[in-house]
């Protein structure tokens, strides 16, 4: 089979669309043909490698995987060749015991599909039969996709770890990445009023087409300053802000008195100074989440597939073409969701 891999970490030349073996189905395990699978930053983030980091060579990502069941592994009940299928990206060994604890957690042995282990950029991707959901026949494989690892994350960050209420004020530190289109969009279903922060006009406007009641350009205005006018200077609740090193300041000072700082990613570089008096004075709460439960899976793509939420998919592009693809999202480009085809 074909992937789009890589056999060392760095920059997108080390990408190739070669052929490699295809994935062995162990016990408990199905084989998926790979029809559409969307890009997340978490991809770039694994193509380029971290301290202690450390992956079978070659290894390619996808996270966010629709297809059909190509075959099934010995022990596997209650599904056959030929299923329209998704896999939950969240592969939680300890999910069970969570659950009893009653915690929307995941497990020490949490492992993500396309970063501890080999994911969708292939023509195919094996993955334990408890991740699969099928697909309803009005859905098509590309929005069954795109939403996956996003909102199962957007949907975990605000309505378990930010504990989001309706009435509340959410204030999203950029429009067009995949978290934050579902965050909208997720923060609007709960009730919250929601203030985007958008790059451009462009972005802008198809921020207030999700839903979005306050949006703000910040290539016209300080967005810091702004949001504090649009809030009589109170500030937002909770503020989403997976920007990192060039936003958490500035989201400190706008996050209001007691309010939560969610984050989930760091797009602009994971190390920042901060004046920790904003923290005790304004008695804010820094929040860390990560992906999801299965519950939390079997939820969203309910909500998805109900029409209440919906997928962002700005382009779709052969598997052959992924260095573009990966520089699109490198230079925030798109809105929404890159998905990638085998072909």
């Amino acid at each position: 089979m074909k992937a789009l891999c890589f056999h060392e970490h760095g920059s997108q030349d080390v990408l190739r669309y070669e052929e490699v073996p295809e994935p062995a189905v162990g016990p408990g395990q199905v084989l998926v043909e790979v029809k559409s699978c969307a890009l997340n930053h978490l991809d770039i983030w694994v193509r380029k490698g971290w301290p202690g980091l450390k992956l079978e060579m070659p290894h390619w990502g996808g996270s966010d995987v629709a297809g059909v069941i190509a075959r099934v592994g010995e022990g596997v009940e209650g599904w056959k060749e030929g299923e329209r299928v998704v896999i939950d990206p969240g592969i939680n060994a300890g999910e069970d015991e969570l659950t009893r604890r009653g915690e929307h957690s995941v497990s020490p042995g949490y492992h993500i599909l396309g970063e501890h282990i080999r994911g969708g950029l292939a023509q195919f991707v094996a993955a334990p039969a408890g991740n699969l959901m099928a697909i309803p026949d009005h859905v098509d494989f590309r929005p069954a996709a795109a939403p996956l690892l996003v909102t199962i994350t957007a949907w975990r960050m605000l309505m378990h770890r930010a504990a989001l209420r309706a009435g509340e004020t959410v204030l999203i530190v950029g429009a067009g990445g995949g978290v934050n289109t579902m965050a909208t969009q997720i923060a609007k279903l709960a009730g919250a009023t929601v203030y985007v922060v958008a790059s451009n006009a462009r972005k802008a406007a198809q921020a207030y087409d999700l839903g979005a009641d306050h949006v703000i350009d910040r290539s016209q205005v300080d967005w810091g300053r702004e949001i504090m006018r649009l809030t009589d200077r109170r500030g937002a609740d909770v503020v989403v802000d997976n920007v990192g090193a060039a936003t958490l300041n500035t989201s400190m000072k706008a996050v209001a008195r007691g309010g939560r700082i969610v984050i989930v990613g760091n797009t602009s570089g994971p190390e920042v100074e901060i004046d920790i008096r904003y923290i005790f004075s304004k008695q804010i709460s820094i929040i860390g989440s990560l992906m999801g439960s299965h519950q939390d899976f079997r939820e969203i793509n309910g909500l998805l597939w109900s029409g209440r939420l919906r997928p962002v998919i700005d382009t779709v592009m052969p598997m052959s073409e992924g260095r573009e693809a990966f520089a699109m999202m490198e230079r925030s480009d798109q809105f929404g969701k890159i998905v990638l085809e085998p072909r």
